[in-house]
């Protein structure tokens, strides 16, 4: 065969591999999540709760089907480590054992806040300590497999952390008054502090136990989902402001924070992901996005499928792809993947600060 011929062949091999989906290895050894039910992945099927997605249709457009993502298929965190080259999903802490562990674990739990009592309405959850006390547990197991702590420190202070907790201090405590005392015992601007006092504590767990690059998600606009729009829209398209202004807050003080951990780590990355921004700008353009509802959930109870989650056994939306959320308060796998790609790949200087993921992967 001659050499032009050969590599006519080789090129051709290449091409068809990437065409497969055959990827090099990923952009960090591991990935680590921490979070609630935007990015749970089953950690909550086991527990005794009303925030559970176990069942269609749930995962109805995921591959293997109902998994505890609340959303029909990938949620942001799913996105993001396909886009950092890993072949698979990062396993919940549920069931993830053995050398499973050194490529990431998910511990993020619906219902879980920054605060403790976050949540308990619905019954169990795994609060952002237990997240950490989780995680402490999984480093443990990661010494045992590389030998030292030194090999896991050097391991670990590659990998990715992603954290985006807070949605649920603000929808299942402050603004729920019947159950919580919250809002009558602080402002919104002491609650924000109150809550980043917290964050900053389990931020600093994080990396006494070898957290080196950490992505913090801000919070998105609550008061423009299904649910808020359902119970406090005139409308029932009029985003809920005094929630929003509450939620803006705490991104603008979470922002703030990247900068301080920056300084006083100078050894570890911080970087903030303006999920609010990015949500603005879909729901102000959504066309744009391939959308055409973004007011109410492709399936669920109510006012813009608002009052609650899906139904077990309920029938979606048939046109999933055109809705930004899929249930009362939890985005389709369209609308996740946009978060994700610019989380991942910043399409505005506004969507992220200082870097991108990508850009921290690199670092």
């Amino acid at each position: 065969m001659d050499l032009l011929l050969l590599l006519v062949v080789v090129l051709g091999l290449l091409s068809n591999n990437n065409i497969n989906g055959v990827r090099g290895a990923p952009q960090v050894p591991c990935y680590f999540i921490f979070g609630d039910s935007l990015v749970d992945n089953g950690n909550n099927n086991q527990l005794q709760s009303l925030a559970r997605a176990d069942y269609l249709p749930y995962g109805i457009d995921f591959p293997t089907g109902p998994s505890g993502r609340f959303s029909n298929g990938k949620t942001t965190v799913d996105v993001i480590a396909e886009l950092l080259g890993f072949d698979d999903y990062i396993p919940p802490f549920a069931t993830a054992s053995g050398d499973d562990i050194l490529k990431g674990v998910n511990y993020a739990s619906a219902a879980a806040g920054i605060r403790e009592e976050t949540g308990q309405q619905l019954g169990g959850r795994i609060s952002f300590s237990g997240q950490v006390q989780n995680y402490q547990n999984t480093v443990s197991q990661v010494v045992n497999i590389l030998g030292n702590e030194d090999s896991a420190a050097n391991y670990l202070s590659k990998c990715i952390y992603s954290i985006g907790l807070g949605s649920n201090d603000y929808l299942n405590n402050y603004f729920m008054p019947q159950f919580y005392s919250s809002s009558r015992q602080y402002s919104t601007d002491e609650y924000a502090d109150l809550l980043l006092q917290d964050y900053t504590k389990q931020l600093q767990s994080l990396y006494n136990y070898g957290a080196r690059k950490m992505v913090l998600f801000g919070i998105g606009q609550i008061g423009c989902s299904p649910n808020e729009l359902a119970q406090n829209s005139p409308d029932g398209v009029t985003c809920v402001e005094r929630i929003n202004d509450a939620n803006q807050i705490f991104n603008s003080k979470l922002k703030s924070l990247v900068d301080q951990l920056n300084t006083q780590f100078p050894d570890a990355r911080f970087i903030y992901i303006n999920s609010y921004g990015i949500f603005q700008d879909i729901i102000s353009s959504p066309s744009d996005y391939g959308f055409s509802v973004t007011n109410a959930g492709c399936c669920g109870v109510g006012r813009n499928n608002g009052q609650i989650t899906c139904l077990p056994m309920q029938t979606p939306c048939e046109n999933r792809r055109e809705h930004l959320f899929w249930d009362a308060f939890h985005p389709t796998e369209a609308g996740n993947a946009i978060v994700a790609q610019r989380a991942y790949s910043a399409q505005s200087p506004s969507d992220v600060y200082p870097t991108d993921i990508k850009g921290l992967a690199q670092i």
